[in-house]
């Protein structure tokens, strides 16, 4: 599919850079009149994978997360997430709900939550070689007169 527009951003895996990216990825979005709704199950979308990358795929370091914003035809935006990390050994089984190798404190929900709120979502993995997300999300935006609230 043909882009529009696109913007990449690279940051280190701290904690900080979370809200980082989902202000980055509020304001691309902005160009394509997105409504309250969409606007924020993106921004959770991309919590949940700059979260997962930051916590999981450099549990005892710091290292590079790449963020690509892309505008498709149609007014689809293309969100990839993509770190240099340790990987997943079983993809399958990570997007289950619930698990989590990442201790107690965390839920297990994240890749469940991205799925929820976007149209399409494929995970790439690679152990020792890092990890990419890419989450699609149609907008149908204020603008359109087949806007409907959410009920």
């Amino acid at each position: 599919m043909k882009h529009e527009n696109e913007a990449v951003v690279r940051f280190p895996s701290l904690s900080r850079n979370e809200a980082f990216a989902r202000s980055v990825t509020a304001a691309f979005a902005a160009q394509m009149d997105p409504t309250i709704d969409e606007l924020n199950d993106v921004k959770t979308a991309v919590s949940e994978a700059v979260t997962n990358a930051i916590v999981h795929a450099y549990p005892d370091r710091v290292g590079p997360v790449t963020l690509r914003l892309r505008r498709l035809e149609e007014n689809v935006l293309e969100i990839t997430v993509k770190d240099l990390g340790c990987g997943i050994e079983d993809v399958a089984k990570a997007r289950q709900p619930m698990f989590t190798t990442g201790g107690a404190d965390r839920s297990g929900m994240g890749m469940t939550i991205m799925e929820s709120f976007m149209n399409a979502l494929s995970i790439r993995s690679r152990p020792g070689r890092g990890t990419t997300v890419r989450m699609k999300k149609k907008l149908v935006g204020r603008g359109d007169p087949d806007c409907k609230p959410r009920s």
